[in-house]
């Protein structure tokens, strides 16, 4: 579910100047999407929002936000209202753990500033929140499929009552939520100041040596890698969003994702990931079965 741009108006504040996105005029902060409009084969998002024509290659595999330490941004984490309710946001670390629908925010945004004044990068591990610190850090898990991504808030949303966070785009689509325009996940702030850091770095690196495993190489087999099953390919986006329809129409999707992703001049319909290669072995000879098509098992 995508972003809008949404009127606010601080009381008793004046702004600190710069280009942060949230000010104390009408115009709106960097906000979160009211509401989503499904647009045939493409997912559930708002107006023009969604996902980018040219999506990395390696969108599976971008990586979680690096935890680093960071000052609490002054501008952006000051009291504010949105739609007629006062948000008071989170100036440092504290325990939070809370379920809640996520939604996600796109092209539409991509390359514009969020209330960091950074610029909102679509294919990076960030998100919006209305009241956590900015910047902080956070894990978000979708708990229908137990993924779970790092990201960065460097951004001020969602506004609407049933939301709890903006994912970005890659954020969503490595939980497995990009088509469904929204889904229910758990949020947990993580703790990035500099002794929380050392401690996760001893605890990785300095095992007591009676305790330290064995490292050695492991069988193919037992390599823990994600599968996908590729549907179809196209040279026309088109044809690519009528069998991503079609195969969620069919009920084939189950716990993972369908996306038509472009790369290198063609658009595959995937599947996936799986958590294991016999999973998408079932799932391609569903679709082969159920659709007389080929479909293909992939890394």
């Amino acid at each position: 579910m995508k972003r809008v741009f949404l009127l606010i108006s601080f009381s008793l504040l004046v702004a600190c100047g710069g280009n942060s996105a949230i000010k104390s005029t009408t115009k709106p902060p960097a906000a979160s999407n009211e509401s989503v409009v499904a647009k045939s084969g493409a997912g559930g998002y708002y107006l023009d929002d969604g996902p980018g024509e040219n999506a990395p290659a390696n969108i599976d595999s971008i990586p979680n936000a690096t935890l680093r330490t960071e000052q609490p941004s002054v501008r952006a984490n000051k009291p504010y209202m949105a739609l007629g309710r006062q948000y008071t946001p989170m100036t440092s670390y504290a325990p939070y753990k809370k379920q809640g629908i996520a939604s996600w925010y796109g092209k539409r945004y991509h390359g514009k500033k969020t209330s960091t004044g950074e610029i909102y990068d679509m294919y990076a591990m960030s998100a919006a929140h209305t009241v956590l610190p900015i910047p902080s850090y956070a894990k978000v898990t979708n708990p229908a499929n137990g993924r779970s991504v790092v990201v960065r808030i460097n951004d001020r949303g969602p506004f609407k009552h049933d939301r709890l966070i903006d994912l970005s785009y890659v954020a969503a689509y490595q939980l497995g939520l990009v088509n469904q325009g929204s889904g229910l996940v758990e949020v947990e702030a993580i703790d990035t100041s500099a002794e929380a850091l050392k401690k996760y770095s001893l605890q990785e690196a300095n095992l007591p040596e009676k305790t330290a495993p064995v490292i050695q190489a492991l069988p193919a087999e037992s390599v823990s890698l994600p599968y996908f099953v590729q549907a179809g390919a196209f040279k026309n986006e088109i044809n690519g969003n009528i069998l991503q329809k079609k195969i969620q129409g069919l009920g084939l999707v189950g716990n993972v994702g369908v996306a038509n992703v472009y790369n290198n001049g063609i658009y595959r319909v995937r599947l996936g990931p799986y958590a294991s290669k016999q999973e998408a072995e079932n799932s391609a000879t569903e679709i082969r079965s159920r659709l007389n098509m080929t479909a293909l098992v992939t890394n």
